[in-house]
């Protein structure tokens, strides 16, 4: 299979502030260099793109020596935390922008919406968008004639189809975006976060034309979104980015899972701020395939872990309550132990796969006497957590609430 884009050594720097070298003419020198395709000979040494840290240098590299090769007929998926430098690279692959170093090889010609209107006249009916696009993309005009109709009733919008596109929602302009993107004869397809914008049903129908599009056609899918399962969904492999800098590409299971261990360190572990008492929680944290962790797939069971001190080992319920991000109370749980084996012992409390929705979560923590209910120890609020979907085909695109019960059905 040939490969449709290759990237080697692709970086791409911005200068926070003014962008000037101090003097007229070698502001001349930059400006004339960079019209003749060298590099920028006034470019500081920059930092890499952490924006939780302060930098020193007034340059910062948003992609920095970023290699990989993207086969014909791949969907590929482009994950990483915000500011990781996901849309730099899809405005790069598109020719939006240049990268400051490196080279870019694409086959073939490219169908991008990088964000809400793009390659839109607002002026223009939607119709007339139609053919500006498609002209854009180089297509001739009984090409973008024979798709019309097609792209008119994907888009659902024929009703406004001769309006300007300044009176459509944000929703009818991705919608007639992406139906053009789709239906045009290009062979690589680059999508942004933009679909967010959609309701979940025309999500959903964008999905299946993308993998329509992809197995049917075999053209070249780069996808960028936060939503681990419709990245799960479609796409077959991944690429991880990490403050500008690729983590890893390969294949989607693997890729996702370093994702979610991106969060790993124990930033949220509670631990006692008052060790002399008698009773009481001393460490709490949460685990996901026995590694400490603070993100979860909705696949995976949650473990939540405790080290009781007990030096008069009595009897003790321990008991867990879950919050959403609000600080309501989504359950409750308690054991009881009945025997003590040391003044030091370790708890753990599994909340099973498939029962926690996506979202932001943390615990409440308690020891009390099961008989009198004497609260020992209480701790509220920690071990922040958060669930994504990672296509486990239960929870995509739709709004469980909180938990999932598992139920027992029968026929009345």
């Amino acid at each position: 299979m040939s490969i449709a884009i290759k990237a080697e050594n692709i970086s791409k720097a911005y200068q926070i502030g003014e962008f000037s070298t101090g003097t007229i003419s070698n502001d001349i020198d930059r400006w004339w260099k960079l019209m003749r395709g060298k590099e920028d000979p006034y470019l500081k040494i920059g930092e890499t793109n952490d924006r939780s840290k302060k930098g020193t240098s007034d340059v910062v590299w948003s992609l920095k020596d970023i290699n990989f090769e993207i086969k014909q007929g791949d969907a590929v998926g482009i994950i990483g935390k915000n500011g990781a430098g996901k849309s730099t690279l899809l405005k790069i692959l598109s020719r939006v922008t240049t990268p400051t170093t490196g080279n870019l090889k694409i086959k073939g010609r490219i169908a991008s919406l990088l964000e809400v209107g793009t390659g839109f006249h607002p002026e223009l009916t939607g119709r007339e968008n139609i053919y500006l696009n498609g002209a854009i993309l180089g297509m001739r005009r009984n090409e973008i004639k024979k798709h019309f109709d097609e792209i008119v009733a994907f888009s659902g919008v024929e009703r406004y189809i001769d309006t300007p596109v300044k009176r459509y929602s944000s929703g009818m302009y991705v919608r007639l975006a992406f139906a053009v993107a789709a239906h045009l004869e290009s062979e690589i397809l680059v999508f942004d976060e933009v679909l967010a914008v959609g309701d979940a049903e025309f999500q959903n129908k964008c999905l299946g034309k993308m993998g329509e599009v992809r197995k049917g056609e075999g053209r070249t899918i780069l996808f960028v979104s936060h939503n681990m399962g419709a990245i799960s969904t479609l796409c077959n492999t991944s690429i991880l980015l990490k403050n500008g800098q690729l983590e890893m590409h390969g294949a989607i299971d693997k890729v996702i899972n370093q994702y979610l261990l991106q969060n790993q360190k124990n930033r949220f572990k509670y631990q006692a701020n008052d060790p002399s008492k008698s009773v009481l929680i001393s460490e709490v944290y949460t685990q996901r395939i026995k590694e400490e962790s603070t993100s979860f797939g909705v696949a995976d069971d949650i473990s939540i872990v405790f080290q009781i001190k007990n030096e008069f080992k009595i009897n003790l319920c321990i008991g867990i309550a879950l919050l959403d991000k609000l600080k309501n109370k989504i359950f409750t749980s308690h054991f009881e132990v009945s025997k003590f084996d040391s003044e030091q012992s370790m708890f753990s409390c599994i909340i099973p796969s498939k029962t926690v929705c996506p979202g932001e979560y943390s615990f409440d923590c308690a020891l009390f006497h099961k008989t009198n209910n004497e609260v020992f120890d209480y701790v509220s609020d920690i071990c922040n957590i958060s669930v994504v979907e990672t296509g486990s085909d239960m929870f995509y695109d739709t709004n469980y609430g909180s938990v999932f019960v598992k139920c027992f059905w029968k026929k009345a």
